[in-house]
C-alpha cells in the first residue's frame, strides 16, 4: 500500500482494482494501468464501456445456464441441435473450447463450478438440480460428461453419473486425449475431437 500512495489516488485505485484480477500481480496491474493511461480517451472509453456493458447485458441461459445476451442461449435455441444429446461442462468458456470441434451437434449443460470439499463446494453449489430437472422434462438419450479430468472433475463426474443412471439415461465421460490435470480450455480441437470420440459409459 505505501508502494501505491507514491501515485496519484486516481490512478492507486485503478491499479488495486487491475491487481484483483486472477493472475495479475501488483508490477503487472501497474503495467496495465500504465497502459490504459497513455491509450487516447476514446479508446479508454470505450474499454470501460465494453466492461460495463458485459457486466450489465450478460446473463445465464434458462435452459443450459451459459452466458448469454438472449435467453434462451444461441445453442438450446437451434432446431438444428440434437436435444436427446447433452454435454455436461463446468464452465461457459469450456462449450467455447467445445464449440471449436465442430463436431458436437447436442446441446450443452454448465454447471458453473465442480464439487470440491477442501474448497467448500458441494453438490447442492454448483447447477446440478437443473440438470436433472432437465432430464425430466426431456427425451434424453446420452448425457457426455466433459469435466476436467483433475480430482474435482471426475469426483464430480461420478456424483452425476450416480444421479442419472437410475433415470435410464446413458451416461458417457469423454476420455482419450485430455491430459490428467489439465483443462478443457487449453486444450485444442484435434485433442477435444479425440476426447468425444473415446469417451466410454460410466
Amino acid at each position: 500500500m505505501k508502494r501505491l500512495s507514491l501515485y496519484p489516488a486516481p490512478v492507486a485505485r485503478l491499479i488495486e482494482q487491475f491487481a484483483k484480477l486472477p493472475g495479475i500481480g501488483s508490477k503487472t496491474a501497474q503495467r496495465l494501468a500504465f497502459f490504459v493511461l497513455n491509450m487516447p480517451e476514446a479508446e479508454a472509453r470505450g474499454l470501460a464501456r465494453a466492461i460495463v456493458e458485459a457486466k450489465q447485458k450478460t446473463k445465464y441461459c434458462s435452459i443450459c445456464g451459459n452466458l448469454t445476451d438472449v435467453d434462451p442461449c444461441f445453442i438450446c435455441n437451434n432446431p438444428n441441435r440434437d436435444n436427446t444429446l447433452i454435454c455436461v461442462v463446468e464452465e461457459p468458456r469450456d462449450v467455447v473450447a467445445m464449440e471449436k470441434t465442430r463436431e458436437f451437434k447436442g446441446v450443452y449443460h454448465v454447471l458453473h463450478g465442480a464439487i470440491s470439499p477442501m474448497e467448500g463446494i458441494g453438490p447442492e453449489d454448483i447447477n446440478i438440480k437443473d440438470l436433472l430437472k432437465r432430464l425430466s422434462q426431456n427425451d434424453v438419450k446420452e448425457v457426455i460428461v466433459a469435466t476436467n479430468p483433475n480430482v474435482e472433475g471426475e469426483a464430480t463426474a461420478m456424483y452425476i453419473s450416480k444421479l442419472i443412471k437410475p433415470l435410464g439415461v446413458k451416461v458417457t465421460r469423454i476420455a482419450h486425449g485430455i491430459p490428467v490435470g489439465g483443462d478443457l480450455e487449453y486444450a485444442d480441437e484435434v485433442t477435444l475431437t479425440k476426447a468425444l470420440e473415446g469417451r466410454r459409459e460410466m
